[in-house]
């Protein structure tokens, strides 16, 4: 039996942390993967917030929803996940369980659309706003990527400086292959 993938990690932690009836987020949608396990997660009482900058993107994720028995509160949100502050409603802010984000561009479009580290920095930064304590944000990084070794390193370095008092963060990561995909979790205090 091998290792967790990182995506399984990332699954693994938000569902010891997530509740029936919860709030969540998906912080870049993508193929509506994450977005189908957090409202599966939550169930009919809860709440799913997915963003994500291309329409393809919301598209995909409105399809597979539509196509699952998942019930939750679904916000498509085309906007940036550094603009989540903004789009969660006021009584949904500092209430969140978790934050998920897979990171880099959408499979099967157009490769040239990434995230960016300015992006992503923003982004991170407002999903620990808007989490409870004891929440928890998941980031899957790829270094593999044009540009993904320049955001992996920026998210990194931002997470390794959260004061503790704060934040506490991990890494679960493959230390043979430095372009493989790793996970970063963050559980606010």
């Amino acid at each position: 039996m091998g290792f967790l993938s990182v995506l399984s990690m990332a699954h693994k932690l938000v569902k010891e942390r997530v509740s029936p009836g919860d709030t969540v987020i998906d912080a870049t949608c993508g193929n509506g993967v994450d977005t189908l396990f957090l409202a599966e997660l939550v169930g009919p009482r809860g709440t799913v917030y997915a963003f994500d900058i291309q329409e393809e993107a919301l598209e995909r994720t409105r399809q597979r929803l539509n196509d699952s028995a998942a019930g939750a509160a679904l916000h498509l949100v085309h906007a940036s996940h550094a603009d989540m502050v903004e789009q969660i409603s006021a009584d949904g802010r500092g209430k969140a369980a978790a934050a998920m984000f897979n990171l880099g561009y959408l499979p099967g479009a157009d490769q040239s659309v990434i995230t960016t580290p300015d992006g992503t920095l923003a982004a991170l930064k407002a999903a620990l706003a808007v989490l409870r304590p004891s929440g928890i944000v998941t980031v899957v990084l790829y270094p593999g990527h044009p540009g993904g070794a320049e955001e992996a390193d920026a998210a990194l370095q931002w997470a390794s400086s959260l004061p503790q008092s704060l934040a506490q963060t991990v890494l679960y990561r493959m230390a043979q292959k430095a372009e493989a995909p790793y996970l970063l979790a963050i559980e606010k205090r």
